[in-house]
């Protein structure tokens, strides 16, 4: 008994001695991105679910954040299907002479309902509450016909994860939206959906994460360089 025991002994050093190192995966980054301004970005409106285009601006903007990206080394491209989001992303795609892998339904901007579209005073005559209420409290609204932050973040959060384990250790470039990304930062650094409105997002704003180990690391947070500028 003494004598099996001394063995396994030696073949328990012996492996842990010979055996290949376990090596931690390969980390995945993901850069996300909001898309170039709108002329409803410029009034003041909400657009939501509406497939608002890029102004001539905003299409000046994506073109500066695609020169900034073209010899960045991307693996993937994913885009909300909106016109907004997918056209600044095709852009970045298309500076590196790739194209976008797929669109994400789930990856849309918050559904404002009736809300989308509206001017700031509009929306103050005729929801007074709810707009008192998105300015100060956010996660208290629930959008007349629309979504809430909850819905947001899990659709949001799933189309995150989901994209990250089809692509494991790659860089993953997803091109959304304002309140997707603020969500979304908020989601995966477990920052209280109360301080959403302590996360910036301006248009072509870029945003870094990586993924490890389980564990979500934000590298960068709302840079516009790009434009030339540290801040909007």
């Amino acid at each position: 008994m003494r004598r099996t025991k001394f063995f396994l002994l030696i073949v328990f050093a012996w492996a842990m001695i010979f055996a290949p190192a376990v090596t931690e995966a390969t980390p995945t980054t993901v850069i996300l991105v909001r898309h170039g301004q709108t002329v409803y970005n410029v009034q003041g409106r909400l657009q939501g679910f509406l497939d608002i285009p890029l102004s001539d601006n905003g299409l000046a903007q994506a073109k500066l954040l695609a020169n900034s990206l073209k010899d960045f080394p991307i693996d993937v491209f994913i885009a909300s299907p909106l016109e907004r989001a997918y056209v600044t992303t095709d852009l970045v795609a298309k500076a590196q002479g790739k194209t976008i892998a797929y669109t994400d339904e789930r990856l849309r901007e918050i559904n404002y309902g009736d809300f989308a579209g509206l001017t700031p005073e509009e929306r103050k005559v005729r929801f007074p509450i709810e707009d008192e209420l998105w300015k100060n409290r956010p996660w208290l609204v629930t959008f007349p016909n629309g979504e809430n932050l909850r819905d947001l973040e899990f659709r949001s959060r799933n189309a995150l994860e989901d994209a990250v384990a089809k692509y494991p250790g790659k860089t993953i470039f997803i091109g959304t939206h304002s309140r997707v990304n603020m969500i979304l930062i908020c989601s995966v650094l477990g920052i209280d959906v109360e301080h959403f409105w302590q996360i910036e997002s301006d248009n072509t704003s870029v945003n870094v994460l990586r993924y490890e180990n389980g564990v979500w690391t934000a590298v960068l947070i709302n840079s516009v360089a790009h434009l030339g500028k540290l801040v909007m």
